[in-house]
Parts: C-alpha cells; structure tokens; sequence
C-alpha cells in the first residue's frame, strides 16, 4: 500500500512540476487583464492590429469572415476597415509585407501571431508591448527589457510616447539590472489609455489563438454538470443492483 501511495504522488509531482514552472516563468510579467468574453474590447483589438500590426505581421490560421462573426462586425465595415490585404471575407489575414523585403530592412521575418499568446503567453505579450525604450545602439533606436535585441521598431511610439529605461548599477558583475521606465516624451494617449490599448490588442490575439475558446468554456461547464448528474444516477443504480447481494 505504502509503494503504490508513493508511486501516486510521484506521479503527480511529475505532472504538476510543469505547470509550478511556467506559472513561475510567468510572475515577473505584469498581468494582462484580458478578458475573451469581452467583445467590445475584442473589436477594438481588431482596429488595433489591423492598423498597427497586419502590415508586418500576418495571421493565416484567422479567417476574415470568421473574425467577422464572432465580433459581430457587419462585413460593410469589415471591408471598409479590417481588410486591407484582400477583398475576399474567406481569406486568411495576410501580412501587406513581402518577407524578403523585412528580412532585408530588419534582418528577420516578422513572426506570424496567429499563435503568439499560445506561444509566450498573454502577460509575456503586454509586457512586451508595454517595455520599449530609446537605445540609441539599436538599429531602430528602441530596445525592449522583455525581448533584449528586439528586431522590431516601435510602432505604437506614437500613442505610447518614447520611454527612457533606468537601470541600477548590479551589485555583481554583469549586466545593470532594470529599475524603471521614465516618459520624458509623452505620446498622444496618456499612459493608463495605452495600457487599455495594448490589453484590448492582447485581448484579440488571444482571441486568435483559439476563437472557439469561449464557446468551449461555457460548453465545459455543461458537460461537467451532465457528468455530475450522470454520476449521482450510476451510483444509485449501482447501490440498487448491489442491495440484495450484499
């Protein structure tokens, strides 16, 4: 008895020690504070990255006509203000970029973000987003504190302004630790307005990620409450069979 109940929580250590990792990999990031259910904030996210994001970066696993029917966007403005690389609702969304001419103007293919928050995880996304700063080494002028070296330029400077990042001298040799940000340019939306920009934005790629997410959520809670129906039925039923025997 003692083998199998340590066998047991072995096991579940093996399967739970995934999960401990990547929920720590995740506490230096800021939380997102997204919300999937949220459909204005998913229309707005899909402005946001159709304006800013889909001319360097495609989603070919979204379909227009599909994002157009779970945001419940008449397909008039879908085509006046989403689609800007195709005429076709059923196509996929494509980046306006060739990817020869980003690998030449900034050394690597911008990634599709079909699956980007599957990949990094939503929090790891807005923090990113979020953590641009003047690096005047840097090819485009900015650096990131999440993604160090980043290729990619700050499009959203505009809005967000430009940052300046303060470091702290580290107290070992080695890299100077980051302490804060400091926005001596302000950009057109205050801070707390872009911070509901960017999660609006997140808020969409996760919706890419699986469009299906919230019908499976509230399907999960149909099914579970069936199963614990159907539980309460098998063991009465098993109680009645087993009544005489016993």
């Amino acid at each position: 008895m003692r083998i199998k109940t340590f066998a047991t929580l072995v096991v579940a250590a093996g399967l739970l020690l995934p999960l401990m990792t990547l929920a720590n990999e995740g506490e230096s990031f800021p939380h997102a504070g997204n919300d999937p259910y949220n459909q204005a904030s998913l229309q707005r996210g899909a402005r946001n990255f159709m304006n800013y994001c889909s001319g360097c970066h495609s989603a070919k696993f979204v379909r227009y006509n599909r994002l157009a029917k779970d945001l419940a966007i008449p397909e008039a403005e879908l085509r006046a203000n989403l689609m800007f690389t195709s005429d076709k609702p059923a196509d996929t969304i494509q980046s306006a970029m060739p990817a020869q001419d980003a690998i030449k103007w900034f050394g690597v293919a911008p990634p599709d973000l079909s699956l980007i928050t599957r990949s990094r995880g939503t929090d790891h996304v807005y923090a990113y987003l979020m953590s641009f700063y003047r690096d005047a080494s840097r090819p485009t002028g900015v650096n990131n504190t999440v993604l160090v070296g980043t290729a990619m330029p700050h499009v959203l400077a505009d809005l967000q302004g430009v940052q300046t990042a303060v470091f702290k001298t580290a107290a070992v040799a080695g890299a100077p630790e980051f302490e804060k940000f400091e926005l001596p340019q302000p950009g057109v939306l205050s801070p707390e307005k872009y911070a509901e920009f960017v999660r609006d934005t997140v808020n969409f790629l996760e919706y890419m990620a699986e469009p299906i997410q919230t019908t499976r959520r509230d399907l999960g809670v149909w099914v579970i409450l069936f199963l614990m129906l159907f539980t309460g039925f098998a063991y009465l039923l098993y109680k009645e069979f087993w009544r005489d025997v016993r």
